[in-house]
């Protein structure tokens, strides 16, 4: 949480600011390296415990389980994450219990499978208090990566959240006989939209999003405007985000350079006021390999803007409707750059795609979605 400018730490502070607004006494357990500030605050009132600092000491990742978790990496994402949950399991776990004994809830929402491991098979709580699992990305994941005892936990929950159909269809077909529901992430609906009609002198794609090559992937972006921008020198593009790797990170400024477009993809670091940004932009590129809902993409939709992304992960088509409300391509710079062409020569087209994501997003609205968690929250407790 501390400094995270992720959509977890984003989702997490914004359910319980909202809760707590609602009238509901809200406490946040987390886990956390370091001590400082939460980059998406938390509202006054809610109490936020850090289990990885007890009594005054930072519980640190022991030299020998790190070796150990990266030597498992390299053959097995499912053996990895075992060690981590088998750190927890020893060094915080108890702590964990110590504070949900001390604030009484009445309903546990468990933002990962590993917490629920924790909550339920180490700690027991399952058996005197409710517990709702939380899935932020494809559950297909939880049967390839996932530690056995953390398939077992969810299996146990007394719910289990998925963000998008797509994904509830994933869970159903392994586990037929759980309780699962579709709430997706609040998309902010913003009063003014972009206006694409008015002429600029520049136009502009923007990127918003960790410069990540695995995940993110904003090189596919550099060579596929690489691939048009003589036929368009009016357009630039903006990337927005992070530095997660300081040498991928020259990578993609040597990819900017080889390619004599340092004056016109720009690299712009991270913001605050993301609303703004989109408020300058014509198209939206989404270059992900995978997203649990997208919403930086979403909010971009939101904002009025047309969306190019890739076709590579479960439940994008959920959220785009090729032709609709944006275009889906295949995850190659050729196919990016035939879509980037398509939307950059016809104004006309870009207009109505990004009237027509305003509507398509309209459903993700605050108090749609935190009404439906309300409501599942207390349909809980009543029982």
């Amino acid at each position: 949480m501390v400094g995270d400018t992720g959509g977890l730490a984003k989702v997490t502070s914004a359910f319980a600011n909202e809760m707590n607004k609602r009238g509901h006494t809200v406490s946040v357990i987390y886990a956390d390296e370091r001590s400082g500030d939460f980059f998406f605050p938390i509202d006054k009132g809610i109490k936020c415990y850090d289990v990885r600092l007890q009594n005054g000491k930072r519980i640190k990742y022991p030299l020998s389980l790190r070796l150990k978790r990266e030597f498992y990496r390299l053959f097995s994402k499912q053996k990895a994450r075992t060690v981590n949950s088998d750190f927890f399991s020893k060094y915080i776990c108890p702590y964990i219990g110590e504070v949900v004994k001390k604030v009484n809830p009445d309903i546990i929402v468990s933002f990962t499978p590993g917490d629920s491991k924790q909550l339920i098979l180490d700690l027991g709580f399952s058996k005197s208090i409710p517990i709702i699992t939380m899935s932020h990305g494809n559950p297909e994941d939880y049967f390839e990566f996932y530690p056995v005892l953390s398939l077992e936990a969810v299996k146990l929950s007394d719910v289990n959240q998925v963000l998008l159909p797509s994904f509830k269809k994933v869970l159903e077909e392994h586990l037929p006989n759980n309780k699962i529901v579709t709430i997706g992430n609040v998309v902010p609906q913003f009063t003014n939209q972009v206006d694409l009609t008015i002429p600029k002198d520049v136009h502009k794609i923007l990127f918003i999003g960790r410069l990540a090559k695995g995940h993110k992937r904003p090189h596919l972006l550099i060579e596929a405007f690489s691939k048009v921008a003589d036929q368009f020198p009016n357009w630039i593009v903006e990337l927005w985000g992070a530095d997660e790797n300081k040498a991928y990170k020259a990578q993609l400024e040597l990819m900017i350079k080889q390619a004599n477009l340092t004056d016109r993809i720009l690299f712009k670091g991270v913001t605050r006021d993301v609303e703004s940004v989109l408020l300058t932009g014509d198209i939206y590129a989404m270059m992900s390999s995978a997203e649990g809902f997208g919403l930086s993409m979403a909010e971009a939709m939101a904002k009025g803007l047309p969306v190019i992304a890739c076709d590579t992960w479960l439940g994008v088509a959920d959220m785009v409707q090729d032709g609709y409300n944006g275009i889906l391509v295949k995850d190659n710079p050729t196919d990016i750059a035939l879509g980037l062409e398509k939307l950059m020569e016809n104004s006309e087209l870009r207009s109505v795609l990004g009237r027509q994501a305003v509507d398509s997003m309209k459903r993700f609205a605050p108090d749609i979605v935190w009404s439906q968690w309300e409501d599942l929250l207390n349909n809980m407790i009543t029982k």
